[in-house]
This record gives C-alpha cells, sequence and structure tokens, in this order.
C-alpha cells in the first residue's frame, strides 16, 4: 500500500466541548471534488442551507456539499454513508492532523466512542490512514507541531478560518453561528489536504506510516 498510489481525503471534526456528553457538531472531508461537510445543529434553530452553500462555495478548492441535520446519530449515519458510497481503498486513504496516532489523538478515538454510544457500526472498512503530525518533522516548520502554524510555514496561503482559536467552535455551536462553524471546519480539512498532498510530493513512501482502519472482526 504506497501512498503515491492514493489520494489523500482529509477528515476533521469539530465538538460541543470535551466533557463526557460532548458530541460532534461537524465532520467534513475534504477530496479530489471538493469537500463534503455534514452539520449538526443539534435541534437549536432552522438552517438556510441553500444560503449556506452559497457562502461557503466561495472558498471551496471545487463544489461544497452540505448535509444539514437536527442531531449526533443522524449525522454519524450521514457520514457512514459517505464513507461506504464514496472511499475506495483502492483510491483513497484518509489523512488528519492528529487524527490518530500511536500514542494518541483526536478525532478518530473521539468518533469511535460516539459511534459506540449510538450503537452505529464503524463506518471505515478497508482503507487506509495516514496523520499529517507524523510526517511534521520532514520539513523544517520552526518548531510549530500545530495544524495552522505548520500550514503557515509550509504553505502560507489564507484560508477562511474565522477563529483565532479551534475553541471558538465550541461557543459557535451554542450560539447558532452555523456558517463561522462550517467555515472553521472547511479551513482545516483545506489545510490539512494541502499539507497531504506536499508530504506526497516529498516525503519518502517509507516515511509515511499508513495503517488500515478496518478492526479484525470485520
Amino acid at each position: 500500500m504506497s501512498s503515491s498510489q492514493l489520494t489523500p481525503v482529509a477528515f476533521d471534526i469539530e465538538t460541543s466541548g470535551f466533557d463526557t456528553d460532548a458530541i460532534i457538531t461537524v465532520a467534513g472531508f475534504a477530496h479530489g471534488l471538493g469537500e463534503s461537510l455534514f452539520l449538526n445543529t443539534g435541534g437549536h434553530s432552522e438552517v438556510d442551507r441553500k444560503a449556506l452553500v452559497t457562502s461557503l462555495d466561495k472558498e471551496s478548492t471545487g463544489a461544497v456539499q452540505l448535509e444539514v441535520v437536527e442531531d449526533e446519530a443522524a449525522l454519524l449515519e450521514a457520514v457512514s454513508s459517505f464513507v461506504t458510497d464514496q472511499l475506495d481503498g483502492d483510491t483513497h486513504y484518509v489523512t488528519a492532523f492528529n487524527g490518530e496516532t500511536w500514542n494518541g489523538g483526536f478525532d478518530l478515538p473521539f468518533c469511535r466512542t460516539r459511534f459506540l454510544h449510538h450503537g452505529l457500526r464503524w463506518p471505515f472498512g478497508d482503507i487506509a490512514y495516514a496523520d499529517m503530525i507524523q510526517l511534521v518533522d520532514r520539513f523544517n516548520t520552526h518548531d510549530h507541531s500545530d495544524l495552522v502554524g505548520v500550514y503557515d510555514v509550509l504553505v502560507g496561503e489564507e484560508t477562511c478560518d474565522p477563529f483565532d482559536d479551534s475553541a471558538e467552535a465550541v461557543d459557535a455551536f451554542e450560539t447558532g453561528e452555523w456558517l463561522s462553524l462550517c467555515e472553521h471546519n472547511l479551513a482545516d480539512i483545506q489545510r490539512t489536504r494541502k499539507l497531504a498532498e506536499l508530504a506526497g510530493q516529498f516525503v519518502a513512501r517509507s516515511d509515511f506510516k499508513m495503517k488500515n482502519l478496518q478492526p479484525p472482526s470485520r
């Protein structure tokens, strides 16, 4: 399984916090055609999906597909459908920035817990995963090790991120600032995919620590 033969699909989630009752508020994928976002409003308010898509499309690398749901279970089911229908283990690999490493990570462990909570099947089947944070030391990033810092050093292009700190995404969910919340997720998946593309050009295949996300019982 070689990184040079697979196309990166960047993945990132936003959550309502870090407590035991925290939920996923946004899940996003950046791929070759643009981005696919899944927004959970928690039933807080009505959402003008068309207006959101119009605004997000202006920041997309292609086109934004947006699905708006009212609870976390529906978001996870939508993510499952996307992974099953759109991702191909012979063509794609999933990537994130500190999404999951051998000794930690955030996005995938959080997702596993939420899928378990809702009694839903883990959707990531026979597909590879590589974490971009594990490739940071293959570049001189001037001691930056966070996504924004590494991206700014290696790429430096403007993004649509309206937040100075990811913690602001928690407040945005509580106050129903849906565009800002989606823009933040959009910026992060775009950053991650751009770093994956750079790594594919400059980093040796052997340095991509690819793992398979399929559980052994599958």
